[in-house]
């Protein structure tokens, strides 16, 4: 059964009960319900506006194995970095796989972090490279989908379908969350989330 998590229960400028709210490597994240007149799903949306290496966000009461994770996201700024991401089958802050999106950059790409140790992941059918490149417009919401089961990763950005990656370092069920980078201040809202029977 999917479960879908729009932050409207939340009273606005507080943290959401029920995540770790974290971050891997240095620096200190900024989780805060707040009202957004342009939320997918009025009023609320999860902001994150902290500085950290990586800031993370995880939810504490999931354990998926095989699965999706989506979600709504805003890139709203950022000079160092302008991303979003959702993670799964994270152990902790410093072990996960995530999938992040990068307004900066333009392009989608796929991680594992290990450790807290992070490392782009190869696409399937294709040697070299780093990630997708898409367009990834600041100020505007956006859908980031992945769907794993096993070793095979899929993802999915404004409903197309755009790579896959097959890797078997985390094969443990684990909690799914979201995901920024350094100064990036991010929106999200509406994040689904369910398994695979």
């Amino acid at each position: 059964m999917a479960k879908t998590l729009n932050f409207d229960n939340a009273p606005a400028g507080t943290p959401p009960d029920g995540w770790t709210l974290t971050k891997t490597g240095q620096g200190q994240s900024k989780w805060i319900v707040e009202a957004d007149a342009t939320a997918p799903s009025k009023p609320n949306v999860l902001k994150q506006s902290g500085r950290a290496t990586f800031p993370v966000a995880i939810k504490n009461d999931t354990s998926i194995g095989d699965g999706f994770v989506e979600v709504k996201f805003k890139a709203i700024a950022g000079s160092e970095d302008r991303a979003a991401g959702i993670i799964w089958r994270a152990k902790d802050a410093d072990n996960y796989y995530v999938v992040r999106a990068n307004a900066l950059e333009d392009n989608v790409v796929l991680y594992k972090t290990i450790k807290g140790v992070r490392t782009s992941l190869e696409i399937v059918g294709r040697k070299g490279g780093y990630g997708v490149s898409t367009p990834v417009a600041s100020g505007q919401w956006h859908a980031l989908r992945c769907d794993f089961a096993g070793n095979r990763f899929k993802v999915t950005y404004d409903g197309k379908p755009l790579f896959e990656v097959e890797d078997a370092t985390i094969t443990s069920p684990g909690m799914i969350g979201l995901w920024t980078k350094a100064d990036s201040v991010t929106l999200f809202d509406d994040l689904t989330y369910g398994e695979l029977k």
